[in-house]
């Protein structure tokens, strides 16, 4: 027999269609196999496909899980964000969705005005090295951070020189399902950074708010403030709020959905 599962294509993190980071959210009666959420991925190529499962629980509101097209994930922010604008435009009387995840706990997403706060695990980052990375990049940071969970920050100067990065991604893929997280102060927006995972399936993401967990407790410590404005610039490009709250970021972001539809299986 044929399933129909309802489906959204969703670009998060802008305000207008074709920018932003793509994600796929499907709504499931219940969780089928892991491969069979793989094999859905894959056949999107979207960095994220968000898969929703209501909770039997009294956790949250829906399980979540996110797929990339090689991975699964153990954080996801754009797709999380994608999925509480689908859930909060079918549902217009509620302000917040939670989910419970396999490997994130719970998290939240709110509405912000016109779009929308994401509650991410704040992920501390410690002075590090990592040569081999530095390598691929092909530029030499002033700086490098690293995270036990897979997050590489290399800070640099400015924004020139992280729009002029031209990584050796194979070179990168070889050191693993890593964030490589290139950051420094931005022009029109407090930070700007460009984040290459090539190692879990994606050369250079869209807009990353995992890597937005990392950046919020380095990034607010150097500012000295608990709140910054963010551009990740790759080339879809979006505009990240980002907020410290203890041991929780919050990220706001505005969402657009391109494509309603049902998907068949």
């Amino acid at each position: 027999m044929t399933t129909s599962i309802p489906y959204w294509h969703v670009d998060a993190f802008t305000d207008r269609p074709f920018a932003g980071n793509q994600a796929a959210v499907m709504q499931l009666a219940e969780r089928l196999d892991d491969a069979v959420l793989q094999a859905i991925a894959t056949e999107h190529l979207f960095a994220d496909t968000a898969f929703l499962v209501p909770d039997a629980s009294s956790v949250a509101d829906w399980e979540l899980c996110w797929f990339t097209p090689t991975v699964e994930v153990k954080l996801c922010g754009h797709a999380t964000l994608a999925s509480g604008h689908v859930l909060l435009t079918l549902a217009p009387e509620r302000d917040a969705v939670r989910f419970r995840t396999r490997h994130a706990g719970v998290l939240e997403v709110r509405r912000l005005g016109q779009g929308y706060e994401l509650a991410l695990p704040a992920i501390a980052t410690a002075p590090g090295s990592f040569p081999e990375a530095v390598m691929a990049l092909g530029a030499e940071p002033r700086e490098i951070w690293r995270s036990p969970a897979g997050y590489t920050l290399l800070v640099f100067d400015g924004e020139d020189q992280i729009r002029a990065l031209r990584p050796d991604l194979r070179m990168l893929a070889r050191l693993g399902d890593e964030q490589f997280i290139a950051t420094a102060p931005g022009r029109e927006t407090d930070v700007v950074s460009r984040v290459f995972v090539p190692g879990g399936g994606i050369d250079e993401d869209s807009v990353t708010g995992s890597a937005h967990a990392a950046l919020t407790p380095f990034w607010t410590q150097r500012l000295g403030r608990k709140s910054f404005t963010a551009y990740q610039a790759s080339k879809r490009g979006g505009r990240v709020s980002c907020r410290l709250d203890g041991k929780h970021v919050w990220l706001g972001g505005d969402c657009v959905t391109v494509v309603e539809g049902t998907f068949f299986l």
